[in-house]
C-alpha cells in the first residue's frame, strides 16, 4: 500500500526538523509527504525548504497566513495539501502533526494492520508526553529505558489521536472528507463507525508529542466543548447531560454553566448531514447507556 502524508505546520521551527527526520528513516518507503507550511512568521519555511532538497519523497506547499480558527484551520490547511496530489495514486492518507517524532517501524506497523484488515478504517499507534525535558540527542530513541514518556491522557487509548491520523482512502471518502470544525478528529471518528469501518489503536505503538494538546485556562475548556457538542449535533438534553458528566469529572459547578451557554449561542451551519447529526445522537446515548 502507497502512503500518503500531509503534514499542516505554523511556526514549527523548532519541531518539524525531528518529525520530517523520523519519517525520511522509516523502514517501510511506499509513501510521499508534502508539507503545508500556513503562513508561518519563523523559519519553518527555510528550515522545510532545506529538508526537501535533499529528500525528493518530501514537497513542500506555502500557503498566505490563515485566521486562527480551532479545529477548522488545521482541516483547511490538510486540505489544501490534498489539492495537489492525485489521490488514485495512493491507498492511506495521512494527517501527521509537525511536532511528532515516529519510530521507524511506524508507518510498517501501521500498514501491516491494513494488510491484514480489510475494514480497518482508520488506524493509529498512541501519543505519549515527556515528563521533563526533552533531550535533543535521545529523539529518535524509543527504547525508552528510563520511562520518561508517558501517554497523552487527554483522550481513550481507543482513539485515533488528532496529531497521527492515518485513513484507508474508502474511509475518508466514505466520510465525505474531514469536518472544518472544532471537534472534526472526534466527528471522523463517529463518521467512521457510521461508514462501517474499524478505528484501530496499536497499543504497543507510540510516537513522541514535542508540544502537548492542553487548553490554559478551564474556562476556554468548558468553552470550546459548548462549540464541540453544537458541531457535532447534539440536543439540548444530551448536551446537559454531558456538560454535567464533564464538569463532575472536574469538580467544576462553573464548567457547566459555561459549556451550556457557549453551546446555546452557536449560531453557525452545521457541517454534518441530517442523517449524520441522528446517528451521533442515537451513539452518544448509547455509550452513555453503556457507561452506567
Amino acid at each position: 500500500m502507497k502512503f500518503l502524508i500531509i503534514i499542516p505546520a505554523h511556526n514549527e521551527d523548532k519541531n518539524i526538523l525531528f518529525c520530517l527526520e523520523s519519517l525520511k528513516n522509516q523502514s517501510y518507503s511506499a509513501y510521499e509527504a508534502v508539507v503545508v507550511n500556513d503562513g508561518s512568521t519563523d523559519r519553518t519555511r527555510e528550515v522545510v525548504e532545506s529538508f526537501v532538497l535533499q529528500n525528493p519523497k518530501f514537497t513542500v506547499k506555502n500557503l498566505e497566513s490563515s485566521a486562527h480558527e480551532p479545529g477548522a484551520k488545521v482541516v483547511r490547511t490538510f486540505n489544501k495539501g490534498l489539492e495537489h496530489v492525485d489521490l488514485n495514486n495512493f491507498d492511506i492518507i495521512c494527517k501527521f502533526d509537525a511536532d511528532i517524532v515516529f519510530p521507524n517501524n511506524y508507518l510498517q506497523k501501521v500498514n501491516e494492520v491494513y494488510e491484514k484488515r480489510p475494514k480497518a478504517g482508520m488506524v493509529s499507534g498512541l501519543v505519549r508526553i515527556k515528563k521533563s525535558v526533552f533531550e535533543k540527542n535521545l529523539a529518535f530513541d524509543f527504547k525508552d529505558e528510563k520511562r520518561q514518556w508517558i501517554f497523552e491522557n487527554i483522550s481513550s487509548r481507543n482513539h485515533v489521536r488528532g496529531p497521527i491520523k492515518s485513513y484507508r482512502k474508502e474511509c475518508l471518502e466514505d466520510m465525505d472528507g474531514l469536518r472544518p470544525v472544532l471537534g472534526w478528529d472526534n466527528i471522523d471518528v463517529m463518521l467512521a463507525k457510521k461508514n462501517g469501518w474499524e478505528v484501530i489503536t496499536v497499543k504497543d505503538l507510540w510516537v513522541k508529542h514535542l508540544r502537548p494538546t492542553a487548553y490554559k485556562y478551564r474556562k476556554q475548556k468548558a468553552e470550546k466543548l459548548g462549540e464541540y457538542f453544537y458541531n457535532i449535533g447534539l440536543n439540548l438534553p444530551l448536551t446537559a447531560i454531558s456538560s454535567a458528566k464533564s464538569s463532575f469529572k472536574n469538580r467544576s459547578f462553573s464548567e457547566f454553566f459555561t459549556t451550556l451557554r457557549t453551546f446555546l449561542r452557536q449560531k453557525g451551519e452545521k457541517q454534518l448531514s441530517k442523517e449524520e447529526i441522528r446517528y451521533i445522537r442515537n451513539l452518544r446515548w448509547s455509550d452513555m447507556f453503556k457507561n452506567k
